[in-house]
C-alpha cells in the first residue's frame, strides 16, 4: 500500500515539479510570472499535437518546450523589454493559454497515443517501498530527477547561474558588473516558461495520454505558490511538489475506496493546502526568513535615476 502510494505521489508531483523549476528560472531573475497555469495548458497541447502528428514521444516534448518558450517571450518582451506590468501580463498569458488551447484542441480531443513507458532500472528497481517509486518511472521522472540538481548547479556553480541571480537581486549592480539585465531576464524568462511546458508535456504524454480541455487543473497556480514555499530552491521545490502530489493521490486513492467523504472535498484538499502554504510563507516573509530576489516584480532601466 505505501509503495503504492509513494509511486502514485512521484507521477502526481512530477508535472507540479516541472512548472515550480521553471517559475523558479523566472523569479530568480526578477520577474514574476503568472502565467504558468496557461503554459502547462499550451505544453500539453503542443506535445500532444507533436506526438500525435509525428508518433514520436520526443517531437513531443521537443514541441511543447518551443511552444512554450515562445510563449514565454512574448511576456519577457512585455515584462523586460517593454518594462510593462508583470501580474497583469502573466495573467494575459494565462487566459491566452485557456483560451489557444481550447480553441485549436477541439480537434484533438478524444485522440489518444502511445505515451512514455516505465523503464526499470536494474537493481535499483528492487529496493523496497522506494525501489517502484524513484527506480521504475518513464523518462520524464528522471529527467525532472536530474532537472533539480542541474538547475542548482546551475544558480551556484556557473557565472550564468550567478548572472541570473544577481539581475534578480540588484539588477543595478549586476549591470554595472558588465551584466546585460534585459538579456539574463528575457532568457531566464523564455526557459523556464519551456521546463513549464514540459511538465504540461508530461499530463498529456504520460500521466493521461490524450488531449483534455484545462487538463492542467489548477496545478499551475500550485506551482505559483510552491515557488514562495520552497524558498526558490529547486531540492526543496521537488519536496514541495512530492507534498503536493502526495495529496493529490491519496484524494484520489480514497475516492477509488469509495470513502463516504464528499469527492468535492477531497478535490478540494491540494488547494486547501496551496492557501495553508501561503500563509505559511507569508508568516516566513514577515519575520525576515524568505530568500525571495530583491528584485523580484522591479522593472529595471538603467536610464531611469529615481
Amino acid at each position: 500500500m505505501l509503495e503504492i502510494l509513494l509511486d502514485a505521489t512521484v507521477r502526481a508531483g512530477t508535472p507540479i515539479l516541472f512548472a515550480t523549476l521553471g517559475a523558479i528560472i523566472n523569479e530568480r531573475a526578477g520577474i514574476i510570472n503568472l502565467g504558468i497555469e496557461g503554459l502547462m495548458l499550451i505544453g500539453a497541447l503542443a506535445g500532444f499535437s507533436g506526438t500525435y502528428l509525428s508518433g514520436s514521444l520526443l517531437v513531443g516534448v521537443l514541441a511543447a518546450f518551443c511552444a512554450t518558450f515562445a510563449a514565454g517571450s512574448i511576456h519577457a518582451f512585455i515584462t523586460v523589454q517593454l518594462r510593462g506590468n508583470q501580474i497583469v501580463s502573466g495573467l494575459a498569458l494565462t487566459m491566452f493559454g485557456i483560451g489557444i488551447t481550447a480553441l485549436f484542441g477541439k480537434e484533438m480531443v478524444g485522440q489518444t497515443i502511445v505515451g512514455f513507458k516505465r523503464l526499470a532500472i536494474p537493481g535499483f528497481s528492487q529496493i523496497p517501498i522506494i525501489g517502484r517509486a524513484f527506480f521504475n518511472q518513464d523518462l520524464l521522472i528522471y529527467f525532472s530527477f536530474l532537472l533539480v540538481f542541474l538547475i542548482w548547479f546551475f544558480f551556484y556553480r556557473t557565472r550564468w547561474g550567478l548572472g541570473v541571480r544577481s539581475v534578480g537581486e540588484n539588477p543595478a549592480a549586476a549591470d554595472t558588473c558588465g551584466f546585460s539585465v534585459s538579456k539574463y531576464r528575457f532568457l531566464a524568462v523564455s526557459t523556464g516558461s519551456g521546463l513549464v511546458g514540459i511538465g504540461g508535456a508530461y499530463l498529456s504524454l504520460a500521466s493521461t495520454p490524450m488531449w483534455i480541455e484545462n487538463m492542467s487543473a489548477g496545478r499551475g497556480w500550485i506551482a505559483v505558490a510552491l515557488v514562495i514555499f520552497a524558498g526558490w530552491s529547486s531540492p526543496k521545490a521537488m519536496l514541495g511538489a512530492y507534498l503536493f502530489g502526495g495529496i493529490t493521490a491519496m484524494q484520489l486513492r480514497f475516492q477509488a475506496m469509495g470513502t463516504t467523504v464528499s469527492a468535492h472535498i477531497l478535490q478540494m484538499l491540494p488547494y486547501f493546502f496551496t492557501i495553508l502554504v501561503l500563509v505559511i510563507s507569508t508568516l516566513r516573509l514577515q519575520k525576515g526568513a524568505s530568500q525571495q530576489p530583491e528584485g523580484l516584480g522591479l522593472p529595471y532601466d538603467r536610464e531611469d535615476r529615481k
